[in-house]
């Protein structure tokens, strides 16, 4: 079907300008494109100057957008931050506690070594430990009194052998094992051990009570020398123990002696030194392991 009169193009007066206004401004863009490329190649110190005005009069939005894309990237930024400070916080204590950890245990390894080091410097001239031992535990709920030592037999310790610790005597050997042994300790009821004050030569026994004292007991009764204080230490009598090894420190006085407070409780007490018999000679062979574990009795 033919089409009418009326859908032709210049059939509208309005149409037609604009058509017309289109194809002017057509040629106007490209005669100003020319122009100016020609300017460009001829003289482009021109176009720099249209350049630096452009560029000054969008300098305002171009600097307004710069600061809003950074206030937002600080805003996120701080935002995710504030996210992620709960688990870092966590992290954080979990380190240091982790930190005060591995200090307390190096603290410990530390003064471990310190006892380990002044246990090894229980000797005299050539007198050195039998066998350096942990005790593994002890009796602290009736009248006898024992501990457990972590070496026996095959460590070369024997019945009879003193047990001391850096601080002072603890007890002697009462039974043998292959790998453990059983300590008499001085606190024990059946315990009796020839002691001397550390000054001079006022001379007693030291005789276990069951609790946490011991009894001592002067050989030479009569005017009681014994002062609160006063340092007692091994006397040597017996042939166990070498002497002036500490043992107790006299806590009060008594008519016949004074009551004390040994130096080396085996609750306080980690690491032992089991030290050879000081006089195996003296030793009686006719005693009992049990008598020899105990010692010479003292006046009763």
């Amino acid at each position: 079907m033919a089409a009418t009169a009326h859908s032709r193009s210049g059939y509208s007066k309005r149409a037609q300008y604009t058509l017309f206004t289109g194809y002017i401004a057509a040629a106007l863009g490209l005669a100003l494109g020319a122009l100016l490329l020609a300017l460009s190649l001829w003289q482009p110190q021109f176009l720099s100057v249209l350049r630096g005005g452009a560029q000054d009069a969008a300098l305002p939005a171009t600097q307004s957008a710069a600061v809003v894309r950074t206030e937002s990237k600080g805003l996120i930024a701080t935002i995710a931050g504030y996210l992620r400070a709960g688990s870092q916080n966590a992290a954080l204590k979990r380190e240091v506690e982790i930190a005060r950890i591995r200090l307390k245990e190096a603290e410990a390894v530390r003064q471990e070594n310190a006892r380990l080091k002044a246990l090894l410097a229980i000797r005299s001239g050539e007198v050195r430990p039998v066998a350096i031992a942990r005790l593994v535990g002890s009796t602290a709920t009736s009248t006898r009194r024992f501990a457990y030592l972590g070496a026996g037999r095959n460590q070369g310790v024997a019945v009879g052998m003193p047990v001391l610790s850096p601080r002072g005597v603890v007890g002697r050997i009462l039974e043998v094992g292959a790998n453990s042994s059983r300590v008499l300790l001085l606190l024990d009821s059946e315990s009796v051990l020839p002691v001397r004050r550390a000054r001079d030569e006022v001379v007693a026994f030291a005789e276990g009570r069951g609790d946490s004292l011991l009894r001592i007991r002067l050989i030479n009764l009569g005017i009681n020398p014994l002062q609160v204080g006063d340092m007692l230490v091994t006397s040597g009598a017996g042939g166990y123990y070498q002497p002036g090894k500490a043992v107790a420190i006299v806590s009060a006085r008594t008519p016949d002696g004074g009551l004390a407070r040994v130096v080396s409780d085996p609750a306080a007490t980690d690491y032992v030194a089991v030290m050879p018999i000081f006089e195996p000679q003296a030793v009686r062979v006719s005693e009992t392991p049990v008598e020899r574990a105990v010692g010479p009795a003292g006046p009763r």
